[in-house]
């Protein structure tokens, strides 16, 4: 059943931060197309926003994808993440049916190149960029920054960025893209559409998120610590899992964002 309480409650929260952000001279600038793409489903979705100061100069950024299980969700700035003197891109993408899997992944990784190439503008530096999203927009970033084909298709090295943070993402084929196939989210499966697959100790810093074990969804706790084991095992230096505690897989987000903050400020303190 729809939590409408849950929903007005966030309407209400996201007006009151950004009455305080506009307060502090902060802008969004709404429906930026990203891609070069024409038909029309793309030219609807393949449109980003972006929260910022006119007085930021080289701060970080977080490309900022929405869940949804890739069938559903619309682009929004994440409240907990304004007034932080942090440039926040926040993406909307072609979704399934109507689009494949492949539409979806190059759609993240045209978003987050044209925000390499364009976020000098808008205060934010290019070398400072943070992927973060929840659920399917932790599977596309996972996607992008570990199989590397994706953003190489623009001249992106995604081991630039400072760090993946996906919060209770897939690892697994999304159960969206094994759904087409006719099998079941409880199901296993692994092919490359599966962020696990490209596993590689030379990626980003990845911190994985994940709500109660006991409260996720489809296993979702588990599977990403196996994620987190595996990177370990390859000797990936730079790799962290949390487990919010009484957390769904719908609540975790908002807590989550507090960890993403304080990763930014350890990374960015360390280099």
């Amino acid at each position: 059943m729809f939590n409408y309480l849950k929903y007005y409650t966030t309407l209400i929260m996201s007006f009151i931060f950004c009455f305080i952000s506009f307060a502090d001279n902060y802008i969004i600038e709404e429906n930026i197309p990203y891609s070069s793409e024409q038909d029309p489903y793309a030219l609807e979705r393949c449109k980003l926003d972006i929260y910022y100061s006119p007085e930021f100069k080289d701060n970080p950024v977080v490309i900022w994808f929405h869940g949804g299980g890739l069938t559903g969700g619309e682009k929004f700035i994440p409240p907990q993440l304004m007034n932080d003197s942090l440039v926040v891109v926040a993406v909307n993408y072609r979704l399934l049916p109507k689009a494949n899997i492949d539409d979806c992944i190059d759609d993240a990784a045209a978003s987050v190149a044209w925000t390499v190439n364009n976020i000098s503008e808008y205060g934010g530096s290019p070398d400072k960029i943070f992927l973060a999203g929840h659920s399917a927009g932790g599977y596309l970033l996972s996607m992008i920054g570990l199989d590397k084909k994706w953003l190489a298709n623009y001249n992106i090295d995604p081991d630039n960025f400072k760090a993946l943070v996906p919060y209770s993402g897939q690892v697994l084929t999304h159960f969206a893209v094994r759904d087409q196939k006719g099998l079941s989210p409880l199901q296993p499966y692994i092919d490359e559409y599966a962020p696990l697959f490209f596993a590689r100790k030379d990626c980003p810093p990845v911190i994985i998120i994940s709500g109660d074990r006991n409260e996720e969804l489809f296993g979702r706790y588990e599977e990403n610590a196996y994620f987190w084991r595996l990177l370990k095992l390859l000797g990936h230096p730079d790799v962290q899992i949390y487990e919010l505690d009484g957390y769904n897989h719908g609540d975790m987000a908002e807590p989550a964002h507090h960890i993403l903050k304080n990763q930014i400020h350890r990374i960015l303190s360390n280099n």
